[in-house]
Formats: structure tokens, sequence, C-alpha cells
């Protein structure tokens, strides 16, 4: 690796560890906080959709910052935004602390759900930033240098972990506040830097050329989410805001039926036709839409389950257990994540190939972390997951940049924000009410006078799905506090049943990366087809068309 000689600017080092400070930060936090669920659950009584919830806003907020700040960054500038997204931290961590213990459920919830979808924000708008810089930087090695901005992932949840570690028997608060050090380290490391400006900026390219190739189908998958997000994400988040239902939703009911559906249908339409005008109506390039649709898969799979995994393995194995796992998991993707240029060039997985085999890797190991029941065993599942998971995200960004050029920074932009829409709205909130499910349904078939003293009091909705009642978050960690040999028979099937559901909600999170695979695999054929895959450039000022 030799970032003068590959790199475009003189400052090109400088500005690509600064972006790698920047989604470290956002790293810190993300690792924190999933740590930080138990703390939560036994403070308020979440639920585990509520938690999800929770969690889920710490990706839904980042579309906004990513998708927005992509189609200004050209206008305003890389500092300004670095700047708002700086603010929006410090914001968040301010409104996470007004959630003081004792406080209603309602309240706590909107207070955290607020300040994670402010912490979601801030990083959305420093990916805008990072994701077309480090891209323009370095066009002829894109794969490589996104997935080194993109170690500063996993290596921030390493470093929260470690926190927690450190810091576990200490306030909450405490432990997610530490993210605003690396923040204020990577403002310092734009402060007074130059920036590049896009190759389609660079060509004199308007807005609504940059998105011919995103048209009305790519709109579709905007429009789409936007309505989740105001019918699940704002729908129990102003429920609890208000103390009683809004429109028919309560903080515990995202799927609820209402004048809320229909409205949020309408503000998913007007998106969608803003979007689509904005291009043109042009119909958008099919394999940028597929894109699309296999990257709100990645968002469900790797950001959903990440937020949820520590939660996972310590109730499967012990607690703490799954802290350290997650550190290890974690610095495996940060190490896998240097080498990207070795796979490709040396082993020559061109990027498609590279996501095929990833996807293969994910769905077997999570079959595998479903079944463990040593910690030995889990780090082993857990590593074979990790390396499936570790090239998701920065490879798909090399290839939407790798093959439409015209797009800029809008189409990574607005990638990125569908990956976390998902991992927001399906990802994190899916597994919670499947883990209330599985957890639900499990105890009740095993002992049903069990399951009605130790059912939550609050139901679990989402999407589609039927109505569930889980287990109460407050009886199960009392549950679980007793020594295995001391437990009560009650106490034991409880705990029983809660370490199934969470199996039984890993074994369903697989089908996400096996559809993944097939349709990887249905794209290496179709590139085959036409020859093989390769990078497309702008020449001049015409847009090259790359279907």
């Amino acid at each position: 690796m030799n970032i003068k000689q590959d790199g475009i600017a003189p400052n090109a080092g400088r500005l690509l560890w600064a972006g790698f400070m920047a989604i470290l930060a956002a790293g810190v936090g993300f690792g924190i906080r999933g740590a930080i669920f138990t703390d939560w659950v036994k403070a308020f009584n979440f639920t585990g959709l509520e938690t999800g919830l929770i969690g889920g806003a710490g990706f839904t907020g980042f579309c906004f910052g990513i998708v927005i700040g992509g189609i200004i960054v050209d206008r305003i500038g890389y500092g300004k935004l670095v700047a708002a997204a700086f603010a929006f931290h410090v914001l968040s961590a301010l409104v996470a602390f007004g959630a003081t213990d004792g406080m209603a459920t309602k309240t706590a919830f909107t207070y955290l759900w607020t300040g994670t979808f402010l912490f979601a924000v801030a990083n959305g708008t420093l990916e805008a930033v990072a994701n077309p810089l480090v891209a323009t930087l370095f066009p002829n090695n894109r794969t490589h240098y996104l997935n080194i901005l993109h170690a500063s992932w996993p290596a921030g949840m390493v470093i929260g972990g470690f926190i927690h570690s450190a810091l576990a028997t200490s306030s909450w608060k405490l432990q997610l506040g530490c993210f605003l050090i690396p923040a204020a380290i990577y403002g310092f490391m734009f402060f007074g830097q130059s920036f590049p400006r896009s190759e389609a900026s660079q060509k004199g390219l308007k807005l609504g050329e940059m998105l011919k190739d995103v048209g009305f189908l790519g709109a579709a998958m905007i429009g789409i989410f936007i309505a989740l997000f105001v019918k699940d994400g704002l729908g129990p988040l102003l429920s609890g805001f208000t103390g009683s239902e809004f429109f028919g939703f309560t903080a515990t009911n995202s799927g609820a039926t209402s004048t809320w559906f229909y409205i949020s249908v309408a503000v998913g339409v007007v998106v969608w036709a803003m979007f689509s005008n904005a291009s043109g109506w042009s119909m958008g390039a099919p394999i940028l839409f597929v894109l699309f649709v296999v990257h709100s898969l990645v968002g469900a799979v790797e950001l959903g389950t990440d937020g949820w995994i520590q939660n996972i393995q310590d109730a499967i194995l012990q607690p703490g257990d799954g802290t350290k796992l997650f550190i290890f998991t974690s610095a495996v993707m940060f190490a896998l994540r240097f080498c990207g240029h070795f796979i490709e060039h040396k082993l020559g997985l061109k990027p498609l190939g590279i996501l095929f085999v990833c996807a293969i890797m994910a769905c077997i190991g999570l079959n595998m972390v479903s079944n463990v029941t040593s910690f030995t065993g889990a780090l082993v599942a857990l590593t074979v997951y990790a390396i499936g998971k570790t090239f998701f995200w920065p490879t798909m960004l090399a290839v939407a940049s790798d093959r439409f050029p015209r797009c800029g920074a809008v189409a990574i932009s607005i990638m990125g924000g569908i990956g976390m829409m998902s991992a927001g709205l399906v990802g994190s909130p899916g597994l919670g009410y499947a883990k209330d499910r599985f957890s639900g349904e499990i105890l009740q078939k095993a002992n049903a006078a069990a399951y009605e003293e130790y059912k939550a009091s609050t139901s679990s909705k989402w999407l589609i799905f039927d109505e569930v009642k889980g287990i109460d978050g407050q009886k199960l960690a009392a549950a679980t506090a007793v020594a295995p040999d001391k437990r009560s028979a009650t106490q034991q099937v409880v705990v029983e049943s809660y370490v199934n559901g969470n199996r039984q909600t890993l074994r369903v999170d697989s089908f996400i990366p096996a559809t993944m695979a097939v349709i990887y695999l249905l794209l290496l054929l179709y590139f085959k087809a036409i020859g093989g895959y390769k990078p497309v450039h702008l020449e001049g000022t015409d847009a090259a068309k790359a279907h």
C-alpha cells in the first residue's frame, strides 16, 4: 500500500485517516450501545422490540445524514458537513443522558430513541463526506481503500467493547460518553484541509444527471424505507413522547394499522415522486436498483445482527462472554479489511466474487453460532461469521462507484442510507421481535403456567407479523441472576426458553445472507455474459452508461 502514490491529492493520507477516525467514533458508540442494552432493560423494563427500536434509531438517522449530505456535499463543501456532524454527536449525548433511573418507560424510550437517532444522523453525515472522498482520492483502487476506511468501524467496536469491559460497573452514561473522544480527534484532523471534487462534479454534472441511474426504480427503494420510518419509527416515538397512543400506536406496538399508516404511505409516495422527478422520470439502471435491494439485506444482516450479538451471546453463554467475543470478531474484521487489495489482485477475486463467498460464509457462520454450547465453539463460529460479513459494506460501495460514476456521491450515499434504514427498520427491531416471539412461544409450549407468570406486560408487533408477548425483561434478569444449580424449576425453564429463543432467532437471520448469495451469483453470471466486471470511467461531459 502506497498512499502517496495511489492518492490523487497531496493530503490524501491525512484525509483518509481523518475519515477513518470519523467512522471509528461511530463504531465506538455503536459497540458501547450494544453492550449497555441490558442496562437499559433493567433500568426501564424495555421489551425486546422496544430495545430493538432504540437500536434501530442508530441506523435510521444515518440514512437522513448520508442521503441529505450526499446530495449537498458538492455544494456546501466537506468542511461544513464535518462541523455539522460534530455538533450532532455532542447533542446526541446530551439528549441520551436525559434518561434517568426510575423514569417512566415511555419517557425513557423517547430520550434514548432521540439521542440514538441524532448520533446516527452525525454518523451518516460523516460517511457522506468520507465515502465519496476516498472513492475520489483513490480512483484506481477503490475496493482496497474503501475497505481500509471501513476497517475503522470494527476497530471502533473493539475499542467500545474494551471500554465497556473496563467500565462495566460504572454508569452507562459514562461509558456511552467515551465516543466523544475520537469525535474530537476527527474534528481536529479534518480542520483546515482542502478537499478534491468527485469525478461527476469535476465533469460538471448537475444533480438531475447524477440521479439518472437512480431513476424511479431506485427512488422506489427510498420511498419504501421512508414510509417504514414514518410508520415504525416516528409512530412509536411520538406515542412515547405524548405518553399515550398516537394515531393508533403505542411505543411497543409498531405495526398498528390506522390513520398514521396512510400518512406514512403518503409521505413515502411524495419522497418517491420527488426523487423520480429530480431524475427526469428516468427508469434508472436496473443493476443499480438490484444493488440497492441487496444492500438493504446487507444492512439487516450485518448491522442489525451486530447490534444484538453481544446480548444474544451473553444469553446463550455467560454474562460478559458476548462482549469478549464481540471484541475478538471485530478485531478479525479490522485486520481483514486491510487485505482487500491482496484478495482482489493476488487471489484474483473480483468484488462480486468476494461478496458471493462472504454471503455463503455469513450464512454458515450464523447457523454455527445458533448451536454453540461453549466459549471455544462460539469463538470458532463467530470467526466464520465475522469473515463472512467483513467485506459486505465497503465492497458494495466500491461496486456502485466502479459501475455508476456519473452518480458521484449520490449513489453510494443513497446505498448507505438504504442499508442503514434496513438495519434500523428490519434488522434491529426484527431481531428484537424474533427474540420476543420465539422465547415466548417456546416457554408457553414448555410450561404454560410459567409463561403466564413471566410473560411481558406489553406486546410486540412488527411489520405484518402477529402480535406476541415475550418474556418480561426484569423478571428474566432476576431469574438469570440466580446460580443455575439454585434456580427453581420454573426459573430454569424460563432461562432455557429464552436461550432457545435466541438460537432460533439466529437461524432465521441466516436466511438473509443465503438470499444475498443467490443474488450475487446471478450478478456474477450477468457480468460474465457481457464480458466481465470492469470499472467504468466518465469521458468528457458525457455520463458513462453502465447497466
